[in-house]
């Protein structure tokens, strides 16, 4: 295994993005290429021309709520009032679903991050000769709903260069031709910190088209006039934001507005024009997520007692489980067991489930051989919504077992280690050449080394539940250091260890030290 020197860090981390044809904004592909674009420009001139009604319909998640902050403010720009929904994700479900289209009674719909999997829906827009504009980026079905236009880059037939966008960046692209349309003059580039934050919320591959984006997102979000991030930056107190700040700080705060009571809490607080409104939206958002973590841990728990450790994919069920937290614990029973997973909520025999992976296989696939006893699902490669009778879970089990049964993919795809590091070396020089190539993410992993043959000196748990561990360990040439591993509480550990390990910056009271963190123990 070779030795990692700050040389050879430099060298294999540059590598990464030497031949990233949108490496600079000036080079990021104009909005032109996307099919149905120009078309529904031009209905939107037409609309706002006419003095027509304008709904933006958005969803729960980050994502769902930035594409809907960024249309909102791009049309005040313009001068346009336009209403908007955000489901509610209890009383609603996802995305432009029948009860939201029969509430809307004229003008035109536009959809943000949400709409290609509303067939019924549409439908019913149609019935009342309304004109309805998708702009979604999930996973392109076999029948697509009725709509003016579909501004999707994962349909067959659109030529937009890269296909791996969240629907933020679809949305913004759409003002973009919007703005082109109406000869406006708005600077879209004002949205990159608002678009960071759903790239990296919506776990968007951080390559290409999407690395360049959030680089520049990351920095404007640090310099940002908005007041939702004035007072994030306050709270975080960090020199420089990375991706792990928005992945797992700001995204789960925002997240848990549509997860526990409603996603309009968290646009509120993105809108914010005056300080004290956005502290106490943030401060809402906050007691949300403490609710989150404790609903989350209490069903994590009873779906451990059901899993069958033999089966290809985890599949566990109960009954009146939170819906806003199922899809956080199938990510974590995911990571933990290696293997997809399936957690269904049920309610009134119907059973609503989130699903997550990490693996070659394409989960939406994968569910689609279950489709016919399914009520619906969508999603991406990595993550999915599905509902169905909860009858017919057994079956759906079954199903999922046996299609994977012959799979040669990798059910769950580990991360490899860059090579052996010594302690000693780690420096802040070090420590800049990792920080120099955030942001970090799906397909361009935060780098991980091994650690080999450390002493174990003291071992204690930290947190309010004492469920991490945090070791004083000497290295192989006496150096001393501090590593934390999240989620262990066994204290049984060996005198000599081996781990592999990620390391940030640990910024306190203006003193800067490596932060060792355990990903694992060999």
């Amino acid at each position: 295994m070779q030795k990692i020197t700050k040389q050879t860090l430099f060298s294999i981390l540059n590598a990464r993005h030497l031949n990233n044809p949108y490496s600079k904004l000036a080079s990021i592909p104009s909005p032109d290429n996307f099919k149905d674009i120009k078309k529904a420009s031009q209905r939107v001139k037409e609309a706002i021309n006419k003095n027509e009604k304008i709904t933006i319909i958005g969803d729960y998640d980050v994502d769902g709520v930035v594409s809907t902050t960024i249309m909102l403010e791009f049309f005040n720009s313009l001068g346009v009032k336009v209403d908007y929904i955000i489901p509610n994700r209890f009383e609603h479900g996802y995305g432009l679903s029948p009860k939201i289209a029969q509430k809307i009674e004229n003008g035109l719909v536009i959809t943000v991050d949400n709409g290609i999997s509303s067939i019924e829906a549409s439908k019913i827009l149609k019935s009342k000769d309304i004109d309805l504009i998708i702009t979604d980026h999930h996973t392109v079905g076999d029948v697509l709903p009725y709509a003016f236009a579909i501004i999707n880059p994962k349909q067959k037939d659109c030529s937009f260069e890269f296909k791996e966008i969240c629907g933020a960046q679809v949305a913004w692209y759409f003002c973009a031709a919007i703005k082109k349309e109406l000869g406006a003059n708005i600077d879209l580039s004002s949205y990159l910190d608002l678009l960071s934050l759903a790239i990296i919320a919506d776990i968007m591959p951080m390559t290409s088209l999407n690395y360049t984006m959030v680089k520049q997102g990351l920095k404007k979000m640090k310099t940002s006039n908005r007041e939702a991030f004035k007072i994030l930056n306050q709270n975080i107190q960090k020199s420089i934001l990375v991706s792990d700040d928005v992945g797992f700080v700001i995204a789960p705060k925002l997240n848990s507005a549509g997860r526990m009571d409603d996603a309009t809490i968290a646009l509120d607080f993105l809108l914010s024009k005056n300080k004290d409104r956005a502290f106490e939206s943030l401060a809402l958002l906050d007691e949300l997520n403490s609710y989150r973590k404790t609903l989350q841990e209490e069903i994590t728990k009873k779906a451990q007692s059901s899993i069958n450790s033999d089966d290809k994919a985890i599949v566990v069920w109960g009954e009146n489980w939170h819906e806003g937290v199922i899809g956080i614990v199938a990510s974590k029973l995911s990571n933990a067991y290696k293997k997809p997973a399936f957690v269904f909520s049920i309610k009134d025999g119907i059973a609503k489930g989130s699903a997550r992976a990490n693996s070659q296989l394409n989960l939406y696939d994968l569910i689609q051989n279950a489709s016919d006893i399914l009520l619906g699902f969508g999603g991406h490669k990595n993550a999915a919504g599905i509902s169905l009778l909860s009858s017919n879970l057994d079956e759906f089990n079954s199903i999922i077992q046996n299609s994977l049964e012959d799979n040669e993919l990798e059910l769950h795809e580990e991360q490899e280690n860059l090579g052996e590091v010594d302690i000693a070396s780690v420096d802040l020089e070090f420590l800049e050449i990792i920080e120099s190539f955030e942001p970090y993410g799906l397909e361009n992993s935060k780098p991980i080394f091994k650690v080999s043959k450390a002493n174990l000196i003291k071992c204690e748990l930290l947190g309010r539940d004492k469920n991490h561990l945090k070791l004083t360990l000497s290295s192989s040439d006496g150096s001393l250091f501090e590593a934390v591993k999240f989620n262990d509480s066994n204290l049984n550990l060996d005198k000599e260890l081996s781990f592999i390990v990620s390391i940030s910056k640990n910024e306190f009271r203006g003193t800067i030290k490596p932060q060792f963190l355990i990903q694992e123990f060999i």
